[in-house]
């Protein structure tokens, strides 16, 4: 499982001309799912996630994680992260978890998410979304966790 995190001043998605979700300060969240990944391996990451300091503490350096920054998390399903670009060029998602499958786990993570953190909002799985963001730094990091 691979999360692509950009700690972001605001960020929406759009579905069909409808915000579905939206935060302001805090990371805009990136979530790519793997064919062997586990609702264990996947509760390991959002824990990453929401412990993972990237947000400037009262020194100015990156010593708090997004709930100590206040913050808001906006998680999207993006089974591109998974593809293998390292041959040709095409992608293959071959890794990506089939979609049924990666929907009902996406899901299941989503709902943990929202236990671990108050605020929480999420994009439509596989729908086709328009992500709106400004990059606050821009600060970008690609998360991983294995079983």
């Amino acid at each position: 499982m691979r999360a692509l995190i950009q700690r972001v001043l605001e960020a929406k998605v759009v579905v069909d001309g409808e915000t579905t979700g939206e935060i302001q300060h805090g990371l805009l969240v990136f979530l790519g799912i793997g064919r062997d990944d586990t609702l264990a391996v996947g509760q390991k990451l959002i824990d990453k996630i929401l412990k993972y300091r990237i947000f400037d503490d009262e020194q100015g350096k990156m010593g708090w994680n997004v709930s100590q920054a206040k913050g808001g998390i906006l998680l999207v399903s993006q089974f591109t992260l998974m593809a293998q670009t390292q041959k040709g060029l095409r992608p293959d998602f071959g890794p990506a978890m089939p979609p049924s499958d990666a929907k009902a786990l996406y899901e299941q993570l989503v709902e943990y998410a929202h236990s671990q953190f108050e605020n929480v909002q999420t994009g439509i799985f596989a729908a086709d979304m328009k992500v709106h963001l400004i990059n606050d730094g821009p600060v970008t990091f690609n998360l991983e966790v294995e079983a």
